[in-house]
């Protein structure tokens, strides 16, 4: 009988409880200048008293692990910790639990919140923890899980329902990010939606927009791989380089002027040049990529005069955000594995980064 996804067979390994603190494989950023160092010496982490150390099974690479490993100004303004252990979109099995720890044991599987909130600022006491204020950051501030093991506070771990892979858990990071774009836009059933950039989230806020009612999902990139996949998962889809994106677009959406929610993912500062020239009157523009520089808005003429709603997006909402993305996955509704292109080895991180610049759509690593 085939094992079920939730209950995979994983790698057999001692537990750090033992004592058997040696060295693992990691993908370490020693220097700040472009690239990666792939070691297999890097010392394993050493729990806290307030931490657990998860054994990672499944871990992607994010758009900001390639702005990172290139060190562009993206990658370079996270003001990086060097050197670093790259990383954070990963799942596992927790091996080794803090004696301060309380709800976490040994042997559960956890996908992981990267960002680790203090608990104590404003932001954190009001219900904004996913911005706080003295925030720290997987594989960015603190050590990454391009690794065999990575350390964290065990209050940002998520506990995988047993029919969730860990390659799906390891995407609940970058979905939680499309689920929470969808709760700044205030998306309502039968809405017009354009999603600019089709790359992972972009992808997965197809699906999600959908599933939530959306009448109709429009999608642009100018990657013709990825928009098939966009396409496949139900988008009308438009490549700038090709198609008049704004009489298309207008065409689509000739009653109301324009889509209700316009959610731009792909960070190409080009983008908001035209973005507002597609959205209606007194919709909303929800900022979900990170452009490399900074980008004109005409206030007066795209925001003031129009009543747009810009809002932006950085990160999950906890635990809110995690919880709606694993009933979604859970009930089928979205299909996170649909975005999955290519699976590789730690040791092949070369070939993984090239392949995240051109015809792929998530690249997840084996551990």
């Amino acid at each position: 009988m085939p094992t079920p996804p939730g209950t995979q067979q994983t790698r057999q390994h001692p537990t750090l409880r033992e004592g058997l603190h040696h060295n693992m494989r990691a993908l370490v950023k020693e220097r700040p200048a472009p690239g990666a160092v792939y070691r297999e010496d890097f010392p394993e982490p050493v729990c806290g008293g307030a931490d657990v150390v998860v054994r990672v099974e499944a871990v992607a690479i994010c758009g900001t692990d390639v702005h990172l490993y290139e060190w562009d100004r993206s990658g370079q303004d996270f003001r990086p910790k060097l050197p670093l252990v790259m990383g954070h979109e990963c799942s596992g099995v927790v091996v080794e639990v803090g004696p301060e720890v309380r709800g976490i044991r040994e042997g559960q599987r956890v996908a992981l919140e990267t960002h680790f909130p203090c608990g104590n600022c404003f932001p954190c006491r009001t219900g904004d923890a996913h911005n706080c204020l003295n925030m720290g950051l997987l594989g960015l501030r603190n050590d990454g899980a391009f690794a065999d093991y990575v350390k964290v506070p065990a209050n940002v771990c998520f506990p995988l329902p047993d029919a969730v892979s860990f390659e799906e858990g390891a995407l609940f990071e970058p979905a939680g990010v499309a689920v929470h774009a969808m709760q700044r836009a205030d998306l309502k059933p039968g809405d017009s939606v354009l999603v600019c950039g089709c790359g992972p989230i972009g992808l997965i806020a197809v699906q999600l927009c959908l599933a939530a009612g959306a009448g109709q999902v429009i999608a642009l990139d100018v990657n013709p791989y990825r928009l098939n996949i966009a396409e496949s998962l139900g988008a009308v889809v438009f490549n700038p380089l090709q198609d008049d994106v704004k009489a298309g677009v207008l065409d689509l959406c000739r009653r109301r002027g324009g889509v209700d929610v316009a959610l731009e993912v792909s960070g190409n500062p080009v983008v908001f040049e035209t973005i507002f020239d597609y959205i209606r009157r007194e919709g909303t523009l929800v900022a979900v990529g990170l452009p490399g520089r900074a980008v004109p808005v005409d206030i007066s003429r795209d925001i003031a005069k129009r009543g747009i709603t810009l809002t932006g997006v950085f990160g999950r909402r906890l635990w809110d955000t995690w919880e709606i993305l694993a009933s979604l996955v859970e009930a089928k509704r979205v299909d996170l594995g649909r975005i999955i292109t290519h699976r590789l080895e730690l040791a092949d991180f070369e070939r993984g980064f090239e392949l995240v610049r051109g015809d792929a759509a998530k690249v997840v690593f084996r551990m």
